[in-house]
C-alpha cells in the first residue's frame, strides 16, 4: 500500500502557493513534485510529471481550476479557493476535496488522507493501460512485461519485453509518461534507458540487475543499475 502520494500544488497567488507549499511540506504523506503559479505552465510539462495528486486553485487567469482538472487523466485532485460557490461543481467531477481558503494543517492533512484511502483502493483494480504501437493500440497487462528499454531504430519510442518471450515497440513515448501510468510500487527505473518490472528482478549487486528474462542465446537479461535510480530501486525490492 502506498504511503506518499506525488503531488503537484497549484495557485496563480504566489503568496497563496508559497503558504500551501508550507503545509504540504509538514505533511509526510506527500511529496511535492513541483508548484506552479500558471495553470497554463503546468500543462505545458503535464506530459513529463509523474504525480498522484493535484492541490488546485480554482479562480485563475487563462483557465480555471475545473476545466483544468479535466485534462488531468483522473489524477486525484483536491481544491482550495476562497469561493464557495464551485462545491457542487467540484464533487460533480469527483474531486477529494473542497477546502476554502485560508487552508489550515489540519483540514489539508483530512482532505490528503481521504486522497490516499481512494489512490489505495484504485490501484487494485487497474491492470493494464492503453498504448500506441506500430500495429495500433494495444493493451498491455502489467504481469506481462518483464522490461521496457530505449528501442534500437528510435529514441523516441521504446520496445517491451514481454513474459511470453514476446516484445513489441510501444511509439512516440518517454519513460516518465510510462512511469505514470504503471503501479508505482511495481515498476522502477534502473538507468537512463530501462524501466523493470520488480517481479522480473532473479539477482542484483550495487551495480547490476539481472533478470528473469532470457536473451536469444538463452542468457539471462543483465542490466545496469545506474546511481540515480539505485536508492529508488533498493527500497522497492525491499518493500
Amino acid at each position: 500500500m502506498n504511503t506518499k502520494l506525488k503531488c503537484l500544488l497549484l495557485d496563480d497567488e504566489l503568496p497563496g502557493l508559497t503558504y500551501l507549499k508550507m503545509l504540504c511540506e509538514q505533511i509526510p504523506e506527500l511529496e511535492i513534485v513541483k508548484a506552479f503559479n500558471n495553470p497554463q505552465k503546468l500543462l505545458a510539462e503535464l506530459s513529463e510529471l509523474d504525480f498522484d495528486l493535484c492541490i488546485s486553485d480554482i479562480e485563475m487567469p487563462g483557465i480555471d481550476g475545473l476545466t483544468l482538472a479535466g485534462l488531468l487523466q483522473h489524477k486525484l485532485i483536491i481544491f482550495t479557493t476562497a469561493y464557495r460557490d464551485y462545491a457542487a461543481e467540484a464533487f460533480n467531477i469527483n474531486a477529494i476535496d473542497y477546502i476554502t481558503k485560508p487552508v489550515t494543517k489540519e483540514r489539508l492533512q483530512k482532505a490528503v488522507a481521504k486522497a490516499l484511502e481512494r489512490f489505495n483502493i484504485a490501484i487494485p483494480t487497474k491492470k493494464f493501460i492503453h498504448l500506441n504501437t506500430g500495429k495500433g493500440r494495444a493493451l498491455l497487462y502489467f504481469h506481462q512485461i518483464q522490461y521496457i528499454k530505449t528501442a534500437m531504430t528510435d529514441s523516441r519510442d521504446k520496445e517491451v519485453f514481454l513474459v511470453d518471450g514476446t516484445s513489441m515497440i510501444l511509439k512516440n513515448i518517454n519513460f516518465d509518461t510510462l512511469l505514470s501510468q504503471l503501479p508505482h510500487t511495481d515498476f522502477c527505473r534502473v538507468n537512463k534507458k530501462e524501466i523493470i518490472a520488480i517481479t522480473a528482478v532473479k539477482f542484483f549487486n550495487h551495480n547490476e540487475i539481472t533478470l528473469s528474462h532470457q536473451e536469444k542465446d538463452g542468457k539471462f537479461t543483465i542490466l545496469i543499475l545506474s546511481e540515480t535510480y539505485r536508492s529508488d530501486f533498493l527500497i522497492k525490492v525491499k518493500i
